[in-house]
């Protein structure tokens, strides 16, 4: 990133350590702001046809479809839009900073939505306005709430927080559905009223206990990027939406020019952004991350579940309150609320699973959480199907569990899979875009699902609604229109709670003995009438669904990993030698809690791996440049710098081979602390291999030429890895697997692309084994050689007091073993592989026999005499065995 438009990377000027206890208050006021814009993402759904009786407008006019539209999409096209820039403006300025303004926007949002006054178009059009900045909002909490949780937790445990965040991400959507059926009946307003008092709260807690503690970058913001970005995913978005509508005389407008154009539009918009995104300094959409395996498909199995999830909701609306629960004894205007209850199970079973996935993912690894959670989703849609459309509640409830089992087993390890792969400073980033996909993935389930519902019905569904209409009494010409009517219509009504037969028939009602008008707008004709034709939609739909889920399993298999020790392990404590950093440690003696004296800046240089760089220089600038005060770096890493004058000053930290950081500092007659991780401009990517093999899950450190740990990591499932921010300058790489001979190697790395490396583990084992005397008692401190076949000594080694000797580390081959505590004894062994080879070299008395055998495999005993008897009273004797 060019100096001149990547300024630097600061910390924030609270500098306070926040305390053991700050990530469950970061947790708890992040999962309350992500529960909140959630549940206001889905509220509306139910209690759309309360809002548009409260202000007198009929929803299903083709005039007014537009409004019904952007009230349903606009929270979720603003959301997908802004959010990955609010996750940049997070890296850039804050990312606490940006929430707390997420919060506050949101809340205001909330109380205008509820003191809305108006009647008609003017209503819908505040309504749709305000529901807008809403999710302007909701974008700031979705870009910076998984960002601040990495930031907070220590990578062990972000499993179990980003898990929490994401069950109430999800779980907001499905229990918005019940708020709002429960609200919307008793007063519309409510249903925006109950955001209100929860904002208020949040935004404020968040003002004065969340704290800044992760990277800052300071950088030119993106402006060329957003704007193609917003322009082309709201085109491409609009697009979409829209084309579920009828054209002309088809039932869909996919084939609209405004729709084509929009989506070609929007498409070719996109393909510019991507061309913006590789020149500009600071591109709004990190495209290197998708380099990381991890990041890119984590992405692509969550885009295809939420797109699942998304599609989910609907139908099984549509399905309950058109057909389902009219036939058992439930009025159209009853239908929102039931379905929201009915639908409960699957929230139940995705809070159940979703924090347990967490906690064990951490602890056992992502892989068979998200693959294993989405299998499970996909079978859950397969037993949907399978149900008859007029089903037994209990079977429904069980497999709604099932699913929102397999959602929640995938959604929290799939979290932290995406946000543990992505470097301290682009975390805002990768969550914004992350956010990105999974709220694109909610409109573009709409369009993917109600076209494909829709699809279905227009096969059959006309010709039954004519022949049940003209059946029951409808004028032949009427049943013949209203039949050609295109299929969306229906389903906005049922969607909507409405009676769908009754806003079809309209007048023609008057016409229609009463008898008859009252059997056609019961609860019985139109579920029957719709059953067939529904389940054919219900059919594409469900499969389609299928598909997702497991193209996402299969993308989860090689995103997760099984194992993360390296990443979970602790970091290696680096103690100063005595006598060393003394100035540093006295002032952090003599700090009351923790808060050094004032004037006094205090800190530490480590790798980002927790060892201590010595030698640095830290200098303090004032902000016209002037320098006021300097200091060495100690042997134990550590930095103090006394005598500062009150203000805001710039810190620096430089260390041989690292890039600089900088970070502001506040001394306000206060102390402050400040330290530094660095990281190197080089990278090191390679390949390690068992034989001929790629080795998966090998560990591999990183140490630079004094021995400090550079980098850490682990290799792929194809041996791959590679390690970033390694310092330019001599690096040594090691690799260990056990069973195998640890490999190291030193490669020079320069700070102009990746270095490669490959390295290659030989299996290797131990060898082993007693040395005893005629008597069978053990011969301590018996001299053991090792020979190899070539004659040279490989390898020497002495009993200890119980007679045992050991060799570790040897490499496959056949070896000679012999001792000289007396004569010699001398042993064949061969080793083939892993494990330890046990050998015993026993001592025979002056004058028995000497004999032994030998077979071709390498077992056997052999002993041997030596020329100087007279000077031991022992005969030697050796035994031998293969290892396997």
């Amino acid at each position: 990133m060019p100096a001149e438009q990547a300024a630097v990377i600061d910390r924030p000027g609270d500098v306070r350590d926040p305390g053991p206890g700050y990530k469950w208050i970061a947790l708890s006021n992040t999962t309350l702001g992500m529960l909140m814009a959630t549940i206001n993402s889905s509220i509306v759904l139910i209690a759309l046809p309360d809002i548009f009786r409260g202000i007198g407008i009929d929803p299903l006019e083709s005039s007014n479809t537009s409004y019904l539209l952007w009230m349903i999409m606009g929270f979720l096209v603003v959301t997908a839009v802004l959010v990955v820039g609010f996750g940049r403006l997070g890296d850039m300025f804050g990312r606490v900073r940006m929430y707390n303004l997420g919060f506050a926007v949101f809340t205001v949002s909330s109380i205008l939505l509820a003191v809305t006054w108006q009647q008609g178009d003017a209503a819908a059009v505040w309504l749709i306005a305000w529901r807008i900045v809403q999710g302007i909002g909701g974008a700031f909490l979705m870009a910076n709430s998984s960002a601040i949780l990495t930031d907070a937790f220590p990578v062990n445990q972000r499993g179990l927080a980003l898990g929490i965040n994401g069950v109430a991400a999800i779980a907001g959507s499905f229990l918005g559905l019940v708020i709002g059926g429960l609200l919307g009946p008793v007063n519309w307003h409510l249903v925006f009223v109950v955001s209100v008092p929860f904002g208020v709260f949040g935004t404020f807690w968040a003002y004065y206990k969340l704290h800044d503690n992760g990277r800052r970058v300071r950088a030119k913001m993106d402006w060329w990027g957003n704007i193609t970005f917003a322009v082309g995913l709201i085109v491409l978005l609009i697009g979409i939406t829209y084309g579920i509508q009828p054209y002309g005389d088809s039932v869909m407008g996919w084939g609209s020019p405004m729709v084509l154009s929009c989506i070609i539009g929007g498409v070719v918009v996109l393909v510019i952004f991507g061309l913006i995104e590789t020149k500009v300094a600071a591109p709004l959409f990190e495209l290197s991350l998708f380099r990381n395996r991890a990041f890119t498909l984590g992405n692509l199995a969550n885009l295809l579940a939420s797109l699942g999830r998304g599609g989910l909701q609907f139908v099984l609306i549509i399905w309950l309150q058109g057909i389902w629960l009219p036939q058992h004894g439930y009025s159209f205007e009853q239908t929102p609320l039931w379905a929201g209850i009915y639908m409960l199970p699957l929230t139940i079973g995705f809070l159940a699973s979703a924090p347990l996935s967490g906690v064990l993912s951490d602890r056992w690894g992502t892989k068979w959480f998200t693959t294993g959670g989405m299998v499970i989703t996909a079978v859950s849609f397969v037993l949907l199907e399978i149900l008859p459309v007029d089903f037994a509640y209990w079977a429904f409830a069980v497999v709604l569990l099932v699913n929102g089992i397999g959602m929640g087993l995938f959604a929290s390890p799939n979290r932290a899979e995406i946000m543990n792969s992505l470097p301290a400073d682009a975390r805002g980033a990768g969550a914004g875009m992350t956010a990105t996909f999974q709220n694109a993935a909610m409109v573009l389930s709409i369009g993917f699902f109600f076209s494909l519902m829709i699809a279905g019905l227009s096969t059959h569904l006309p010709s039954v609604m004519e022949t049940g209409l003209v059946q029951n009494g409808a004028p032949a010409a009427d049943a013949s229109r209203i039949a050609d009517l295109p299929p969306v219509g229906v389903l906005f009504a049922a969607f909507l709670g409405y009676n769908p037969i009754q806003e079809l028939l309209g007048d023609v009602l008057d016409r229609i003995p009463a008898d008859q008008a009252s059997f056609l707008t019961g609860r019985s004709f139109f579920p029957n009438l719709i059953s067939g034709p529904f389940s054919e939609g219900l059919t594409a739909a469900f499969w389609f669904a299928v598909a997702a889920c497991v193209v996402a399993a299969v993308a989860s298999i090689f995103t997760g990993t099984r194992w993360n020790e390296p990443a979970t392990a602790p970091l290696p404590t680096v103690r100063p030698e005595p006598g060393v950093g003394g100035a540093a440690l006295a002032s952090f003696a003599g700090a009351a809690d923790g808060v050094p004296a004032a004037g006094t800046v205090l800190g530490a240089l480590r790798t980002r791996h927790g060892t201590a760089i010595p030698g640095g220089v830290v200098t303090v600038t004032a902000p016209d440049g002037r320098q006021v005060g300097r200091a060495e770096v100690d042997q134990g890493g550590t930095y103090a710098l006394h005598g500062l004058p009150s203000g805001t000053f710039m810190v620096v930290a430089t260390a041989p081979g690292f890039r600089p950081e900088v970070a502001t500092v506040a001394l306000d007659g206060r102390g402050a602390t400040q330290d530094f991780d660095l990281g190197g401009d080089g990278a090191v990517h390679g390949l390690v291999r068992a034989g001929e093999r790629p080795a998966p899950q090998v560990s591999v450190l990183a140490l630079d030429g004094t021995g400090r740990l550079v980098g850490r990591t682990v290799t792929g499932e194809d041996g791959r890895f590679r390690l970033d921010g390694i310092p330019v300058g001599t690096t040594t790489l090691t690799a260990t697997l056990a069973g195998h001979e640890p490999r190291a190697t030193t490669v020079h790395v320069t700070g102009e692309g990746a270095t490669p490396v490959e390295l290659v583990l030989a299996a290797g084992g131990g060898l082993g084994g007693t040395v005893t005397g005629p008597d069978g008692r053990f011969l301590p401190d018996a001299l053991v050689t090792v020979v190899d076949g070539a004659g040279e000594v490989v390898a020497t080694a002495t009993s200890g007091a119980d007679g045992r000797f050991a060799v570790p580390r040897m490499l496959p081959g056949a070896y000679t073993v012999t001792t000289s505590v007396h004569l010699p004894a001398v042993a064949r062994v061969e080793l083939a592989g892993a494990g330890t080879t046990e050998v015993e070299l026993r001592l025979g008395a002056v004058g028995s026999a000497a004999h032994g055998t030998e077979d071709g495999g390498g077992n056997g005993t052999g002993n041997g005499t030596g020329s100087d008897r007279a000077r031991s009273p022992h005969h030697p004797r050796g035994r031998g065995l293969t290892s396997s």
